[in-house]
Formats: C-alpha cells, structure tokens, sequence
C-alpha cells in the first residue's frame, strides 16, 4: 500500500495554493500518494470580495474542505499558511482547533507533520510561523520533518527568496502582486518529497 501524504492548506489569494501544488510534487515523485486538500474559509463573501481574494480564491475552489477526522488517514501532513503577525492564519488555527477529537484518540502519533508558509515582507515572521506552528504537531504526537541546508536554494544570496530549515516559504510582497519564485518551488518540492520519503521509511518498520 503507498504511502499517504496529505498537502492540507489555506490561502487567502492563491500564493499557499501554488506552493501546495509543488510540494503534491514532490510528494508524487517520492512514489507516493498526494491529496491536496484545504481548509474552510471564516471571512465573509463581502469581505473577500472587497480585497480582491474571493477573485483569486476562484483558482482553487474545486480543492475539497477537509475535515479534521480525514487526518487521521494519512501517514503524513503537510499543512501550509499565510501568516499573520508572525504566527498562522484564523482559519488554520480555527481548523486545528478542531482537532481535540483525534488528539483524544492519538490518532496523529508517530505520523509525520511539515509546515509551509507565505508571509508579505522578507522578515514577516517566516521562521515564528512555522515554529509555532509545530508546537501543535508536537502535541499530536507527530513526527517533525523540515527542510535541510542539503537543499542549495536555501542558502542562494544571488536574489530574494524565501526558504527557511523549518519548512518552505514564499514572499508574496506587500501588496500580495509576488508569486512564487522557481527557487521557492523547488524548495516546496523538495520538502514534499522529503516528507513522503520519511513517511515510507516509517510506514514499512512499523
């Protein structure tokens, strides 16, 4: 049986989506399966239209709604967010919050769990994001999976890019006009396919 490997995302206006789709990438190249999947929406219609997000949100309205219980059929969890103020977006906190019912059953031990993120500016809380973000894989029992200095595009200096050991990363700029980079892509990939190779190797010595 392949390994199961969920991308479980937010994105406000479609930079998340893009890198969630890479990272599915790699996770596919690894052999493995890849559901890409999202997570509700809490802002009103008006709201959404007004800042030009219901617009791009269009792009991945076909992504199915995940529920919290669908976690527990995977082996593992990529989850990615925008960030706000340094730490996650409502909506994935709001999801995760979620989640008391599996915690209860221990049904995410031992599985493993990544986090990617897109924040506005170079400094916007890129690494505070995804470590705090963790700190809720941790209570779940998950195992951690970042993205290692092995992957040379995090520590390419030639241009501004995104790309944390914690887990992929992509500046979307101040007004949100930023798209992923073919650096920040790739690095997304890479961490997928980690993500997928660890997961198998833990899946077969159980």
């Amino acid at each position: 049986m392949s390994t199961k490997v969920q991308i479980v995302f937010y994105s406000m206006y479609g930079h998340i989506y893009q890198m969630a789709e890479a990272v599915a990438e790699g996770v596919r190249s690894a052999g493995a399966e890849a559901e890409v999947l999202r997570v509700a929406e809490l802002a009103p219609d008006e709201v959404l239209e007004k800042s030009g997000a219901k617009q791009a949100q269009a792009a991945f309205a076909h992504v199915p709604v995940i529920t919290p219980d669908k976690l527990a059929e995977a082996d593992a969890v990529i989850f990615g967010t925008p960030t706000r103020f340094g730490m996650m977006a409502a909506q994935m906190r709001n999801f995760l919050d979620q989640t008391g019912g599996i915690w209860a059953q221990g049904k995410l031990i031992g599985k493993v769990g990544s986090v990617f993120i897109s924040t506005g500016t170079q400094h916007g809380g890129q690494e505070t994001t995804i470590t705090s973000f963790h700190t809720t894989l941790l209570h779940h029992g998950m195992v951690i999976v970042g993205l290692p200095y092995s992957e040379k595009g995090l520590s390419r200096m030639d241009e501004i890019t995104g790309g944390t050991p914690y887990g992929a990363s992509t500046l979307a700029g101040g007004d949100g006009s930023r798209q992923p980079s073919a650096n920040e892509l790739e690095l997304a990939r890479h961490q997928g396919r980690r993500v997928a190779e660890i997961a198998t190797r833990l899946k077969t010595t159980h």
